[in-house]
């Protein structure tokens, strides 16, 4: 069962699982200094709208580097995807803006048991309403 996709790639148990989900989102605010009073502002649109996601893959379980490498390849293409939950909720487009991988535990042989990844996502406006603008 999915937990998440991005475009193509899909969060589950045989690719990777986060365990957490961080979503960040703000306003932008114009500010205009006034003589013997705060500054006036107006709202001018919204700010970055970010999403982390951190979990802990494990050798015995999931493609671990399969998934990082395919998750390296859309990065580096630069795409924009939609993310969406497993229930059909759609989060937005994204890009992603950068991927760690922190490895834990190691065989002799340097082959990783456990790591854990981090992955950055930032939000961009719908790819389809832009085209049509």
């Amino acid at each position: 069962m999915a937990v998440m996709s991005l475009g193509t790639f899909v969060f589950s148990i045989p690719t990777l699982l986060f365990d957490q989900f961080q979503q960040r989102e703000g306003q932008r605010f114009a500010t205009n200094a006034r003589v013997g009073a705060r500054d006036a502002v107006q709202a001018i649109g919204p700010d970055e709208e970010t999403i982390r996601l951190d979990g802990l893959a494990v050798a015995e379980l999931q493609d671990a580097d399969g998934s990082l490498d395919q998750l390296r390849g859309m990065m580096e293409a630069t795409g924009i995807w939609p993310l969406m939950d497993g229930n059909g909720r759609l989060y937005g487009y994204y890009v992603i803006r950068s991927l760690e991988n922190r490895s834990r535990t190691f065989l002799a042989g340097g082959e990783k048991l456990a790591f854990e990844f981090g992955l950055d996502l930032l939000r961009v406006d719908d790819p389809e309403a832009d085209a049509a603008s």
